[in-house]
This record gives C-alpha cells, structure tokens and sequence, in this order.
C-alpha cells in the first residue's frame, strides 16, 4: 500500500471554533482519511506506550506558535514519510492500533454512520452475492460474511481475498487493488460515488499447488471452477484451439477437477492481468500488456513489425522494486503549499538480473503500479514461507478470537455456461528470445524486493528489497 499526504486544507473547528490545518491521507492516490496533527500525535503516543519509543519513526515536534505556510508543508512531508515508515513496518504496521486508527478515521471523514446495509460483492464470473454487514465492518468481517453467505469452510477463508476493481464497459474488471485490514470495504466502495466501482472475490494466493487444499471442498471447487472460466473467457488464460475443444468437451462432462487440472497446464492460469500500459523494455514507451502470476511478471508486447511477443520477469531475479508517484508541476513550474494537485503518474521500477553480473532496472508505467507492486510482495511472501517449509493455512491466518457469523440463508455458486468459441482474433505468442538493441540480452526468470522513501515535492517512492532473490549464472538464464 502506497501512504501520501499530498495536500493539506485550512477548515473550520466546530460550532464556529478556530480554524485549523487538516492533512489528507490518501492510499494508492485516493483519499482515505482527513485528520488533524493532534490525531496523529494521539496515534504515535499510543503506539510509543505499546512498542516503545525505540521502534518508532521520528515524529515532527509541536509548535508553540501559528505554522507559516512553508512550515505547514515540512510537517506535511514529515507526516506523509512517518505515516509511509510506520505502515511498512512489520510490527507497527499490521497492529490494531494502527488499523483501527485508519479504520475510525475513515468513517469520520466520509461521515458514514454505523448501520446494517446490504453490500454486494462479485464473483469472477460476476455472479452477485448480497450480504448483510455494518458500515463499520473491516475486510475480514465482510469477507467473512461473504464466505458464510456461500457456505465456504472456515479454514478456507485465507485462501480467498476481497478486491476493489473498476467494472468497464466491455464488463472486464480493472483491479485498483486488495482491500486491506485499515479500511472499511463498504465505506471504501461508496466513497468513490460510482458505480463502476466493485468489490470482487477473488482466490489470494499464486502458487497452483494450494489448489489442491480448495478443491477439496465443493464450494472451493466451484469458485476456482468459476474464476478459470471466466479468465479463459477474458482471454487472461492462453489456449490453443485444441486446449479449448479439451476443456469444453470436460465441461460438458461436468468433470470440473479434471478440467483444473488441464487448466493449471495452460499459460497464465491463476494470473492476474493489468490494462494496456508502457514500459522501457525492450525499448522506451513500449506499449505493453503485464500479467502477474507463478512466481514472475510476464509483459505482453509487439515490436514494430513483428507478432506478439511475450517476455518474463521472474520475481526471483528481481534484486530490488520501487513504486514512484510524480505529479506534473502546474503551468509557472511551481506549486505553493496546500494546493490541489494534479493527477498521479505511477511507476513500478525494478533491478533484474538479466544476465550474470549484470542487473538492469526494467519501469512499467501504469495507474496500477502500486498493486502490481502488491502482486510481488505476495509472491515473495508466498516462495518465502515455502522456502522455510513454513505453510500457507498459517500464513494466511485469520484474526485472533474472531468469531465466523453464520448466514441464516446460503447461496450456491452458479455453474458458468460453455465455454465459447475461441476468439480468432487472438493471436498467439512467442517468448521473446531474441537480443534486443543496447545490448538487452533475452528475457528469462529473475527475483526481486524493496525499500521506501518519500520525494520532498510532487513525488513519492516505495523501494522494495526482495529477500527471495537468487543471484545465478549465465547459465541459468
């Protein structure tokens, strides 16, 4: 998740009161929260009585007297690099006091007060699903209530996660990104004020293996059933003319294993797909289309003159990855304190190791970058606990004492039609194995993380260091 403070407002204290500066936390570029310094002072002093002084970020001090504009926007900047350091911390970052804060802030600012409501959730294959919540239910409720509602077991919650996607015209779903443990999902989706905006079920994890785990159950199997059509549908999932005759002659069937089974076999099963974007390889402003799955980030491209071309960044040759924010100056070149911005440009940057001794650093600009940033830190955590035998039922642990609320009425998923016809226009790809101008050599399987750091302007950065990174020889590559 990408913290920033970008601006801050002058507004009114209550009942007529002083006026005061409020500073607006935004998450991946949109407002989350307003909150005063005081708040945020109340928040550092309870995290510094239940961690200890020595483990926080440094917090800026208080002023005895009125802060002139340009020291509004130091404290702004400090604020959005502590806020920024506190959530990248494994320890301060994932604790109640922390969420909560971010939960309760949310709901003041966007004004919303707790009642039931009725919260619709989608399906891959867009099948609707209403579940009864409160306003103020974090994601683990909601998506709880969700997994009730289908009759999913408790011990297969973990292996699912709520996401927050734009629903465009041609029905595809742009994913924004996975709802987290500080917001509240129902706020979080109303406060857009469109209805382009959805919430998804989705599965959460990469690795095919844990497929065995879901498809024990038959409301697991239905969903991962449900999800594999429908990215073969959307055309994430590439298949040969024959793979489809394959796959629908087993639907027909009903044999819903055995056509999981083919479909783990086939290219960008279990992917996620971003939209259309640019990146710098093989060569500036390369339209491209990146997917994010088993272990790499696979971009789709076409050079001039040439079929479609497809090449892969293993995420365990990736040494390091940062997500930049910049927003472009206003016309003069200068922008004063607390003034609006404009709109963000995102950028995923991240150092491959494309041959031995030789580390390149590969950008992807896109609206997405920061959740594909997500998608490489999930990897990474995913190969990190397998690498330490470790399992994944623990590493996707639910809450302490939370209690699973049962729905009093279920709902079934829907069984997807057929299969359609192959889309001719289609085409199929080569893996790109040629060399590229400026001496790239091929693309092949890399590894990655990352570190944080904050621009003092109109930008920010996330520096990611990836601990499953494999430094390997030429001949491996």
């Amino acid at each position: 998740m990408h913290f920033s403070i970008p601006e801050t407002e002058s507004r009114s204290g209550d009942s007529g009161g002083s006026a005061y500066v409020a500073y607006n936390i935004h998450v991946n570029g949109v407002l989350h929260c307003r909150v005063r310094y005081s708040q945020l002072l109340g928040l550092h002093e309870q995290l510094r009585k239940e961690y200890g002084a020595n483990v926080l970020p440094a917090f800026p001090p208080k002023k005895l007297f009125s802060l002139t504009p340009a020291e509004v926007e130091q404290r702004r900047e400090q604020l959005e690099k502590y806020m920024q350091a506190v959530r990248q911390d494994p320890l301060l970052g994932s604790s109640e006091t922390f969420n909560s804060f971010l939960r309760r802030a949310q709901q003041e600012t966007q004004q919303v007060p707790t009642e039931e409501v009725s919260l619709e959730v989608l399906l891959s294959n867009g099948q609707k699903v209403l579940v009864n919540v409160l306003t103020s239910d974090q994601t683990e409720d909601v998506l709880e209530a969700v997994a009730a509602k289908l009759d999913l077991p408790d011990d297969l919650i973990g292996y699912f996660s709520l996401f927050l996607v734009r629903e465009k015209e041609d029905g595809a779903f742009s994913f924004v990104r996975k709802l987290q443990e500080f917001e509240l999902p129902y706020v979080s989706v109303t406060s857009l004020r469109s209805q382009e905006y959805k919430i998804v079920l989705r599965k959460s994890y990469w690795d095919s293996a844990y497929d065995d785990d879901v498809m024990e159950n038959r409301v697991g199997l239905n969903l991962l059933y449900a999800q594999t059509v429908a990215d073969i549908e959307r055309g994430w999932i590439l298949v040969t003319k024959e793979q489809h005759r394959q796959l629908k002659s087993l639907q027909e069937k009903v044999s819903k294993k055995e056509f999981l089974r083919l479909a783990q076999t086939l290219r960008h099963y279990g992917y996620l797909r971003f939209d259309a974007c640019v990146a710098d390889f093989p060569e500036k402003d390369c339209p491209v289309v990146v997917s994010a799955g088993n272990s790499e980030l696979s971009l789709q491209l076409r050079l001039p003159g040439q079929q479609l071309r497809e090449g892969s960044f293993r995420v365990t040759r990736m040494r390091c990855w940062r997500v930049t924010s910049s927003v472009p100056l206003p016309s003069g070149g200068t922008s004063s304190p607390g003034r609006g911005r404009g709109e963000v440009r995102l950028e995923l940057a991240f150092e491959y190791l494309m041959s031995k001794d030789r580390l390149q650093w590969v950008t992807i600009t896109s609206p997405q970058a920061i959740m594909m940033s997500i998608c490489l830190q999930s990897m990474v955590d995913e190969l990190m606990v397998k690498k330490s035998g470790g399992s994944l039922r623990k590493m996707l642990r639910r809450r302490v004492g939370g209690t699973l609320r049962r729905s009093d009425s279920q709902q079934a998923v829907k069984s997807p039609p057929l299969l359609e016809s192959p889309d001719a226009s289609r085409e199929s790809m080569v893996k790109l194995s040629v060399s590229f101008p400026q001496g790239l050599s091929k693309l092949s399987a890399v590894s990655l993380r990352g570190i944080g750091t904050s621009g003092t302007d109109a930008s920010a950065s996330d520096v990611h260091g990836n601990f499953a990174f494999e430094g390997i020889g030429d001949e491996d590559l």
